[in-house]
């Protein structure tokens, strides 16, 4: 089972590397495939990565007797992990169907929908400011391998640095900040005029099932009280066995009244996603990035087209920045509405229940900083494994993005690193 675990995993993050981030395979092979699960780590690199680019498909063996992992991609949603045995007969995967805008296509515009005239120089030259972001590539200083900083205040970007063999085109995976993006696109969806977040889970809607009382508000709340199979509830069924998204978070009992205790789940912001397909088949998170200019980020699926929304996210430093800035917007863009009035007093609302003895609180798929020492109480923040950051902060006209490749055991110190910034930025 770990090997064909290792030989998805590869599969997948050599597919993504190369066609969502635009990186090498040696960057790949350094950045993506170290510092992974522990259970797989040994495998991974003695597995060879057959690299289809015509077809731009990857393939990993890992037994002689049985077919290889295959990860394939497509311009909409990025990779797919196809299950083991799987063969194609000519058919198209959901995912290959839809269209949206190529990569770059609202570059020449101005930013923030595109990237010219992005840069506020004045701000970017003081010293101390250039000396911090400098600071922030230098372990002892805040911990963690950064990979890139782009720092957005008064709608301008006032700093932008990024690690060698990375630019603002080279997406990485979010991991959980793909959890806030959820929560943005049910925002979306909710825009749209659906009802969305009182909702149900359709699969529960059934007379009898206690977990009818689930809404979607708990499970962008981490309150669904659904048990898992681990805390944090990796998912790696479907991570890692191209496992079917729906099938597997739709399986648990309820341990816990709804909306009564909170766990950091995969599975609730997954079938919160679940719960705005079911509303809007026809809205799709690429829909919402295209609007925003966020062209190159992809939501990724499993092979059945649904969309993996609690990790499986690659995007760049600026994409992220602007959805930061889409928040200090209040849900508007471009003098649209993309989300609802009050959309971000919803998110940062911490009305569910709240994670015993940590340093941040919980709004609805938004961690609250505030906490934070040195940091002003409305700062909110998209936060992932591996050191993505995404700090949010209103009252100060500031966004904060910081990539990473970090360990387990050596992580960037956001809350630090944000206060540094705000004694700079007036």
């Amino acid at each position: 089972m770990d090997r064909a675990q290792a030989a998805g995993y590869k599969a997948q993050f050599v597919c993504s590397g190369l066609w969502n981030g635009n990186k090498t395979m040696a960057d790949i092979e350094a950045d993506e495939l170290t510092g992974i699960y522990p259970h797989i780590a040994a495998i991974v690199p003695t597995l060879t990565a057959d690299i289809d680019e015509p077809a731009h498909q990857v393939s990993v063996a890992f037994a002689e007797d049985m077919p290889p992992r295959i990860a394939r991609h497509n311009p909409v949603t990025g990779c797919t992990s196809m299950p083991i045995g799987w063969t194609s007969d000519g058919r198209r995967l959901p995912a290959e169907s839809l269209e949206r805008a190529q990569p770059g296509s609202a570059d020449a515009q101005a930013w923030p929908l595109g990237d010219a005239n992005a840069s506020d120089s004045r701000i970017m030259m003081i010293t101390p400011f250039d000396t911090l972001v400098e600071s922030a590539f230098d372990a002892k200083a805040f911990g963690g391998r950064t990979s890139g900083v782009v720092i957005v205040h008064k709608g301008r970007i006032v700093q932008e640095r990024y690690k060698p063999g990375h630019d603002m085109h080279t997406a990485q995976r979010t991991w959980s900040v793909a959890k806030s993006i959820a929560g943005t696109y049910v925002g979306f969806v909710r825009q749209k005029g659906f009802a969305i977040p009182d909702a149900p889970v359709r699969e529960w809607n059934v007379e009898g099932d206690p977990r009818r009382a689930i809404t979607v508000d708990h499970l962008l709340r981490m309150g669904s009280g659904l048990v898992s199979d681990s805390p944090g509830n990796r998912t790696d069924a479907v991570y890692m066995a191209a496992g079917d998204v729906r099938q597997w978070t739709t399986l648990w009992p309820m341990l816990h009244q709804p909306g009564s205790s909170f766990r950091y789940s995969n599975n609730d912001i997954l079938l919160a996603t679940f719960a705005a397909r079911d509303a809007a088949p026809d809205l799709h998170p690429h829909q919402m990035f295209d609007a925003l200019g966020m062209t190159r980020t992809w939501a990724e699926t499993d092979w059945q087209g649904n969309y993996i929304l609690s990790s499986q996210v690659w995007t760049t430093a600026r994409d992220m920045a602007r959805m930061g800035l889409l928040y200090l917007n209040g849900g508007s863009w471009n003098g649209s509405r993309v989300l609802p009035e009050g959309w971000r007093d919803y998110v940062t609302k911490p009305s569910g229940p709240q994670p015993e003895g940590g340093e941040f609180g919980y709004g609805a798929s938004f961690w609250l900083m505030n906490k934070s020492e040195g940091v002003p109480a409305d700062a909110f923040a998209a936060l992932g494994n591996r050191g993505q950051h995404l700090v949010i902060i209103p009252s100060r006209d500031l966004v904060i993005v910081r990539r990473g490749y970090d360990s387990a055991g050596d992580q960037f110190d956001i809350a630090k690193f944000t206060a540094e910034v705000l004694k700079l930025i007036r």
